[in-house]
């Protein structure tokens, strides 16, 4: 008997000056927008978003630390009214564009260092998240799987999709191996779908110290700027299906 088929949303972050939008969204069902912390711009985000509600892709805000220079993949020590205030102004730039295009924002999903930082950092995660609270009526947060943020977020009534990331390495932990280390990033397309196949059909990733980390992830991140980002999708869509698992649009 053959395997059921099971859906996965596979999400991408864009507007990050790549340029690669208008190819990556027929090929996704989920797209994270930066909204002006590590890059973007009002004019991009409505021109990004025009094009995701073409393509019936669902659409979330990307905040980062405030940090174009970085790209946002710094960690910066903020007070808690910079962060708070910081957090707001993007969220603001990204629902005037959604205003201006008719569409929604069905998730909030941190960008790089924030991230990272939310999921070993309860005190900034309450600080984070009482920013988020106008949206937790009707936006999904996205979380890393299995993370203490993902469980405190839940606790505070936040809708969570658990994520994993198609194109990292992972350490045993379940953290992402640094983008300092050489094959943290994964630009094989045939690794990437090794590795997304396991996460949604046993529940597991291989990681950077040769054991096994469990998840189970609701939606997995391709990022964008990943080289050969492109290719990768495009291989992705032609591949997961013979492994009878679809695009969940």
């Amino acid at each position: 008997m053959s395997e059921r088929p099971l859906h996965i949303d596979i999400n991408c972050d864009l507007g990050e000056g790549v340029g690669n939008e208008a190819q990556i969204l027929p090929l996704i069902s989920s797209c994270n927008l930066a909204c002006g912390g590590h890059a973007g711009s009002p004019e991009l985000l409505i021109e990004i978003l025009e094009l995701a509600k073409q393509h019936g892709v669902r659409a979330g805000a990307h905040p980062s630390y405030p940090d174009r220079k970085n790209f946002g993949r710094r960690s910066m020590s903020l007070s808690k009214e910079e962060l708070t205030q910081t957090i707001q102004e993007q969220l603001a730039v990204y629902q005037l564009a959604a205003d201006r295009t008719g569409t929604r924002m069905h998730h909030i999903k941190a960008h790089g260092a924030l991230y990272n930082d939310l999921a070993a950092d309860t005190q900034l995660a309450e600080i984070y998240l009482e920013a988020l609270e106008p949206y937790k009526p009707t936006s999904i947060l996205f979380a890393p799987c299995g993370s203490e943020f993902a469980k405190f977020a839940a606790s505070h009534g936040f809708t969570i999709w658990e994520e994993a990331f198609g194109d990292r390495a992972y350490n045993t932990d379940g953290s992402l191996v640094s983008r300092k280390l050489e094959g943290a990033v994964l630009t094989n397309p045939k690794v990437v779908l090794e590795q997304i196949v396991r996460m949604v059909r046993q529940g597991l990733v291989n990681t950077w110290q040769n054991s096994t980390y469990a998840l189970e992830p609701k939606t997995i991140c391709l990022h964008g700027d990943t080289p050969g980002a492109l290719e990768i999708l495009m291989y992705l869509r032609r591949e997961l299906p013979l492994a009878r698992i679809a695009i969940a649009k």
